[in-house]
């Protein structure tokens, strides 16, 4: 019978020859295995890449991720006891190896469960001449399971810890955000339907054990913009929801993302709508039909509309500085500009209160003043403007707002937030559009004008209106029914929603409102209930829809800068509420920075590109960046997996998926079908006939 002692020597390998907070050097022993390791239990491969060691310390043992192996020659073999150092001369082969401290592994009583539990970080860091110990199996497999609390989850095996199973904790995994990132064809489509077919298979078995009758309360809202998950679930007891851009499919929904549900965002995104004249007045729009009613055109609410307008045009002259208002055409425009809203206010002279008319009359004369002050004559008879100071434009500031204090509430508020999810024909938006601009006067009409077309024309086109005009109107609480699901998830747990179809004018805003609409439902049932509501968003394809913000882009937001902005707060906020994120993309360097670094655990397939390589890189603490070399060579089917999820970091087979099972994203079998092995019959007016449906 061996000693304790004994068994601890049998296990030793070699000794730290340094050490620093991120890597540890050590020297392996001259008669440590070469390749394959007998004294653990079971024959284990040593030394190995990706591989663990332990180094006892104070606090338990430190768990040591290899991530370097060499061979240095020294003059004479380093063996302990050898007292002939100084008689040998020639070069003595010795290797060595680099590890990164990952945890701490302590025992502890196995009336608990497993004789080991392993803690993340390093209280105690190892000496120089410390021993360096492989793990035994029970070790390897407490490094790798993570069962009990902390692995409810299984997603695979270690093929470097004796193909222990590897657990991860889905509160962990889905509540801080996850990011599947790897190239195509490497079985990054297959971990995201996987991650989702095994929770919903491990939550069941819980609620049997449990003897807890009902379906599994999870939510999965898939965005599916290649249609690669429209058959993956279709085993599953509760069948997903399908929808798919009208005509649907058998056995679908059409996909309705109704105009009415937009916010002012959106629809300032999808219109074009610049930030000067024409957004004010969408957003004056869009509250009066949320209320049902034409805006009341009371003097006050016409002056109201107008000194708002002007407000923010003239603060954002004085916020652009000297070159706005000095200069040419600086002080020409400033001129024009004063002596147009003192135009613009003297047709309401008469019509108002009393002391509204005061001030009115007030403003009028003020801004006169001013432009007259700033106002030459040349010897030619040519009349123009001098050079403006900010002292002039902050008298006009005054001015208007002299005239807003004097106005009543009602003439700015509305019954209705332009955010609010109250529906109204869309198509009487552009008419309205139109009679407000008229009403304001002061050539707001022509400002209007490109704005109202183009709401027209997307509006005309039937791609687009089959899903932002649908047939089968929804109200708000149908909607979430379908889409979100009902309570309970009686209707299924997954809803795949095809964007492959959707039209490229308006995808990024239809991701966008289901995007948003899904993360401000679960807001409020927060709000209400005190409690979250677990919701998972799958999004495929990430980089298409968060792209990195680019900085020549124009101040106008455009549908992509509205969808990024969406995730962004999402990533941000949306943990709070009970919504994580599943991000995949096979481009990471063209993700959103902002997106990308509130993604708590990263599961990595095959990664090629060195672009993508170094942003990882950046994401990852640096005592794992060793780890991520191994990306490019990765083979189908593994993946690393490291983050708050990962009480290590992990080189992970990823469980296998049935074929059927599998997303639609396989290579194309060109060979196949050129050799006649599978058939590929064409009817182009089947296709025809489909396309202009």
């Amino acid at each position: 019978m061996t000693s304790p002692v004994e068994r601890i020597a049998a296990l030793c390998v070699g000794t730290v020859e340094s050490v620093s907070p991120d890597e540890i050097h050590v020297i392996i022993d001259v008669d440590a295995p070469q390749s394959v390791a007998l004294n653990a239990g079971t024959p284990t491969g040593f030394p190995r890449i990706n591989g663990y060691v332990l180094i006892p310390s104070g606090a338990g043992a430190v768990v040591g991720l290899i991530i370097f192996l060499g061979v240095e020659r020294s003059a004479f073999p380093k063996r302990t006891g050898l007292k002939d150092f100084g008689l040998i001369d020639l070069p003595f082969p010795l290797r060595k190896l680099h590890v990164t401290p990952v945890g701490t592994l302590r025992s502890q009583d196995s009336a608990r469960g497993a004789p080991y539990v392993l803690s993340r970080g390093v209280a105690v860091f190892p000496s120089v001449g410390d021993p360096v110990l492989i793990p035994t199996i029970e070790q390897l497999t407490s490094i790798v399971e993570s069962e009990g609390d902390d692995g409810r989850l299984r997603i695979g095996t270690s093929p470097l810890a004796s193909n222990a199973r590897v657990f991860v904790d889905p509160d962990k995994l889905f509540g801080r955000h996850l990011a599947v990132l790897g190239n195509t064809g490497s079985g990054k489509s297959c971990s995201v339907a996987g991650l989702i077919r095994w929770s919903i298979d491990a939550a069941r078995v819980q609620r049997e054990k449990a003897d807890r009758g009902g379906h599994v309360n999870a939510r999965f809202i898939v965005l599916d913009p290649n249609g690669e998950y429209l058959k993956t679930f279709d085993d599953l007891p509760n069948k997903p929801r399908i929808f798919q851009v009208p005509p649907a499919g058998e056995g679908t929904s059409p996909l309705g993302v109704p105009a009415w549900m937009w916010n002012s965002g959106e629809w300032a995104a999808f219109a074009q709508a610049a930030p000067g004249v024409q957004r004010p007045l969408l957003l004056e729009a869009l509250r009066a039909m949320r209320g049902g009613t034409e805006v009341v055109p009371t003097p006050e609410r016409q002056i109201g509309t107008v000194v708002r307008g002007r407000l923010v045009q003239f603060r954002g002259l004085i916020a652009r500085g000297a070159p706005a208002y000095t200069g040419f055409p600086g002080g020409k425009d400033a001129g024009e500009n004063i002596q147009q809203t003192a135009t613009d206010l003297e047709q309401f002279t008469g019509t108002a209160a009393e002391h509204v008319d005061v001030a009115l009359r007030l403003a009028v004369d003020g801004l006169r003043t001013v432009a007259e002050q700033r106002r030459y004559t040349s010897a030619a008879g040519r009349t123009g403007f001098n050079d403006f100071g900010e002292t002039h434009l902050r008298t006009v500031e005054q001015l208007l707002k002299d005239v807003e204090e004097t106005l009543p509430q009602e003439a700015f508020a509305s019954t209705f937030s332009e955010d609010s999810p109250i529906k109204f024909d869309v198509a009487a938006l552009p008419d309205l559009l139109d009679t407000i601009a008229r009403r304001e006067g002061g050539g707001q009409a022509q400002f209007v004008a490109n704005l109202t077309m183009r709401i027209r024309m997307l509006l005309a086109d039937h791609r687009l209106r089959a899903i932002v005009i649908p047939e089968e109107e929804l109200t708000v609480v149908e909607w979430l029914d379908s889409f979100v699901g009902r309570s309970n998830a009686d209707n299924g747990q997954i809803a795949v929603i095809d964007l492959s179809l959707v039209p490229s004018e308006i995808i990024h805003i239809v991701t966008a409102v289901l995007a948003r609409f899904t993360f401000e439902a679960v807001q409020r049932y927060r709000k209400l209930c005190r409690e979250e509501l677990p919701t998972v968003l799958v999004l495929e394809e990430a980089h298409t829809f968060v792209h990195r913000e680019r900085q020549d882009v124009e101040n106008i937001a455009s549908p992509a800068q509205m969808c990024r902005a969406t995730f962004e707060k999402i990533a941000r906020e949306g943990r709070k509420f009970g919504l994580g994120l599943l991000l995949s993309s096979q481009r990471p360097s063209e993700l959103s920075a902002t997106v990308l670094a509130q993604c708590n655990t990263f599961l990595l397939h095959r990664l090629v590109n060195d672009r993508d390589q170094e942003l990882v890189a950046r994401l990852v603490p640096d005592n794992v960046r060793g780890l991520l070399r191994e990306l490019p060579s990765l083979p189908a089917g593994q993946a690393i997996l490291l983050g708050w999820a990962a009480a290590v970091p992990a080189l992970v087979d990823m469980r296998r998926l049935p074929k059927e099972h599998q997303p639609q994203s396989s290579d194309p079998e060109f060979w196949n079908v050129w050799t006649g092995e599978k058939d590929r019959p064409i009817s182009w007016k089947d296709i025809h006939d489909d396309w202009i449906a």
